[in-house]
């Protein structure tokens, strides 16, 4: 029987749907359905019964048969690349409900569910993407149903007791004997990693007002290629993207033979989106792996020192705020007292975690990492 290209386009995207916890080729890796930046487990929605998937099925199929193929396309650009390649805004009514069985779904949240995350139950708990045409706008009759123009937000969790955050042994200063605490994986002792750059100050302090921030790549200890000033709103750091225009860290000469370090190198593939918006700085996720953010504006203020926040695929985090970052003052904190940059800075590890919950105790211990320092002139 003839087979409209359409009817080829609508087969394609319900063939690379996302899978839901059960199917054979589930991967929430990618999709980020194991849970969110608290680390706890969100409940993601079993393997539908075969009813079901059939019903799901047949109103996917009507509504994507409805779209313009030149949509069409741009959506599976999109999906097929997982947000690699860039895709265009699939601009769709955003007052349109559909109904699966008893419940009911607008038309994006139900296009989020379908091609990105099966478990989502409402769309406040996303985010706009700063790249999206949609971006800013309040209830606009068209609205952007690009489900890889969305992330989804990070919850912070409650803070414990400042008293309980870390052993007093973690604040001792780094020339203390036993302020180093062995990492069983590095096999070596670590330290806390510097952040009073000469040339990240020299860049702070020259009265250049061009760049609002610069960001440095560690490996461990040692840092890798130089430093990148950013001066666009948003930037992509990545190892390796599809139609990557930005800090290609795969691109930089590394001295490092570690088979840690190598092996995390090769899972940063899409990397990070990092963004300065109005409300402050976000960190997109945009690999198939967790990362590690520390920054001084996500903890509260009384706190005796910093949490580090684990932030899954597919999730984004507001990293940094600049006005909360000026008021700051923690005089019980060790690295705001002896690095009095340390408001103004935020580290990003990628795949290993550090501090009272991991292994490793300092992020220079960490394989694969990244210092952003921002511009607070």
């Amino acid at each position: 029987m003839f087979r409209t290209k359409r009817t080829g386009l609508v087969r394609r995207l319900w063939r690379s749907r996302a899978p839901v916890e059960g199917d054979g080729d589930a991967d929430t890796r990618t999709h980020g359905s194991g849970g969110c930046c608290l680390g706890k487990s969100t409940k993601v929605a079993g393997k539908t019964s075969a009813g079901t998937d059939a019903e799901l099925k047949s109103l996917t199929h009507s509504i994507l048969k409805q779209i313009k193929e030149k949509q069409l396309e741009g959506l599976l650009q999109a999906v097929e690349s997982k947000g690699g390649a860039r895709s265009p805004c699939l601009l769709l009514p955003s007052k349109v409900d559909t109904k699966l069985g008893q419940q009911s779904y607008s038309l994006p949240l139900l296009l989020y569910k379908v091609f990105r995350w099966p478990d989502l139950m409402d769309c406040s708990e996303l985010k706009r993407l700063s790249c999206c045409e949609s971006y800013g706008e309040i209830n606009p009759e068209l609205v952007c149903c690009n489900p890889h123009h969305m992330s989804r937000l990070c919850e912070l969790e409650s803070p414990p007791p400042p008293y309980s955050r870390y052993p007093m042994d973690f604040l001792k200063p780094p020339d203390s004997p036993d302020s180093g605490p062995s990492s069983t994986e590095t096999g070596g002792t670590t330290y806390s990693a510097p952040v009073g750059l000469s040339d990240s100050q020299a860049l702070q302090e020259s009265g250049d007002r061009s760049h609002w921030c610069v960001v440095a790549y560690w490996e461990e200890k040692t840092r890798v290629g130089r430093l990148y000033s950013v001066q666009e709103p948003s930037l992509d750091i990545f190892y390796d993207l599809p139609q990557g225009n930005g800090f290609c860290l795969g691109q930089l000469s590394s001295d490092n033979k570690s088979p840690l370090a190598q092996m995390v190198r090769t899972k940063i593939g899409y990397g990070i989106q990092l963004s300065r918006e109005p409300d402050g700085v976000w960190v997109y996720n945009r690999s198939c792996y967790p990362i590690f953010i520390k920054s001084a504006t996500l903890d509260n203020p009384d706190s005796r020192t910093l949490l580090v926040h684990k932030v899954f695929p597919g999730f984004s985090i507001k990293a940094f705020d600049f006005e909360k970052a000026d008021s700051l003052q923690r005089p019980n904190d060790h690295e705001f007292t002896q690095q009095p940059r340390t408001g103004f800075t935020v580290q990003i590890s990628f795949v290993k975690g550090w501090g009272q919950c991991y292994t490793r105790q300092f992020i220079s211990s960490c394989p694969c990492w990244l210092e952003v320092i921002f511009n607070n002139q």
